[in-house]
């Protein structure tokens, strides 16, 4: 019972480690303010840069959040931000940028796999994949995802989602 239970402070202490809550301050405010929830966007920022701010994609996308130049500029235009590309460098507008597409996308797809699989194979592509049959259920939800990297994707956020759902908001739902 005693090695159970000091195996499983050590595994979640490596979690807590590999999952943390960097730039928290930003991340809750701008959770709260477009209605996403904390874990959504930690999740978001675990799996596209690991929490990296200077990071830069083979494809251009930038920041924490992974904000293409074409992503940023449709969500500037809705914000009536900032148009210099080179403020997604900096954490929290970065963060501000990203949680409003999360909050956009899923006022749009009502459902975090859909919101996820357009974040990263947009939502052109997306709206595509659920226009087939084949690939949603009877009320129209995203059941098979036929792109490999993109169902990698939603699969390796959804796992951070729980992963930092069963570590900090313990208490929280889907």
């Amino acid at each position: 019972l005693g090695i159970g239970y000091v195996y499983d402070t050590i595994c979640r202490r490596m979690d807590y480690k590999s999952h943390p809550r960097d730039y928290a301050e930003y991340v809750t405010r701008y959770a709260a303010e477009y209605g996403v929830p904390e874990y959504i966007a930690y999740a978001v920022i675990k799996t596209e840069s690991d929490f990296q701010s200077n990071l830069v994609s083979q494809n251009g996308a930038i920041g924490l959040m992974q904000l293409s130049e074409e992503t940023f500029r449709q969500i500037t235009a809705m914000m009536k931000g900032g148009t210099e590309v080179g403020i997604l460098y900096d954490p929290e507008t970065n963060i501000r940028y990203g949680v409003y597409y999360l909050s956009y996308l899923y006022t749009e797809y009502n459902r975090w796999n859909a919101v996820f699989a357009a974040y990263h194979a947009g939502r052109t592509t997306v709206d595509s994949w659920m226009a087939d049959p084949s690939l949603t259920d009877t009320l129209g939800n995203l059941t098979k995802i036929p792109d490999d990297a993109t169902k990698e994707y939603v699969d390796a956020v959804t796992e951070n989602v729980e992963i930092y759902k069963s570590l900090y908001y313990s208490n929280s739902q889907t």
